[in-house]
């Protein structure tokens, strides 16, 4: 699939289209940071990865398109097998398979580590694959259910990411989150996107109670 050319910019905006000129705004950083990859996953991000229970997904597909996707269980629920492989079992969800479709095409993947109350998170790129069965399918079963599908990430990359984004958004902070009223339900939202012909009330309802019986 051919990529539509980007529409012109309108003409009070100075773009910037190449190396050079990004370097103009932003100056090299330091030497030590471009040497903070480790290109593996040693004791310290193990146990870090290990204490997270929520990474996002980064992936594109052969066209270029991309797509980031939240995945989530408990804590300890992501293996790692070895200093070079992480494993992510499959949940339930919406079987639009976003994600896995664009790995089929290209397996370069992307992973943001999070862990509740920390803001500086670990950062992976590698190179993924789908397996469908495998001896340590077993150790992904939560809550008595054994995942069908799990992926297996060959990490090429490894580093630290600093604080600074999670404490620009305060996103630990109660005290900076907005008042839940403010900010429309998912129900709403959905009822205003697809103009659909049912209460936003019965959307919310209906997608609790999948959240709260189909987790897993």
């Amino acid at each position: 699939m051919e990529i539509a050319p980007a529409p012109a910019a309108p003409p009070d905006l100075q773009t910037v289209t190449t190396l050079d000129e990004l370097r103009e705004v932003v100056p090299e950083p330091h030497p030590s940071l471009w040497e903070k990859d480790i290109g593996r996953i040693d004791e310290s991000a193990r146990t870090f990865v290990e204490a997270s229970p929520f990474v996002l997904l980064a992936t594109s597909g052969p066209d270029g398109t991309c797509d980031v996707t939240p995945r989530g269980d408990p804590a300890g629920s992501v293996l790692v097998l070895d200093e070079h492989t992480l494993v992510i079992a499959d949940r339930r969800g919406n079987r639009r398979l976003d994600a896995f479709r664009n790995i089929l095409d290209n397996p370069h993947v992307g992973l943001l580590f999070v862990i509740p109350g920390r803001s500086d998170t670990v950062r992976v790129n590698g190179t993924a694959q789908l397996v469908r069965e495998a001896p340590f399918f077993d150790r992904l079963t939560v809550q008595g259910v054994r995942p069908v599908l799990a992926l297996v990430v060959t990490v090429e990359e490894l580093f630290l990411h600093c604080a600074k984004a999670f404490l620009r958004a305060g996103l630990w902070e109660p005290g900076s989150w907005p008042d839940p009223a403010s900010v429309p339900s998912v129900g709403e939202m959905a009822k205003a996107m697809k103009n659909l012909d049912v209460a936003a009330e019965d959307i919310d309802a209906a997608l609790a109670h999948d959240a709260e019986h189909n987790r897993y």
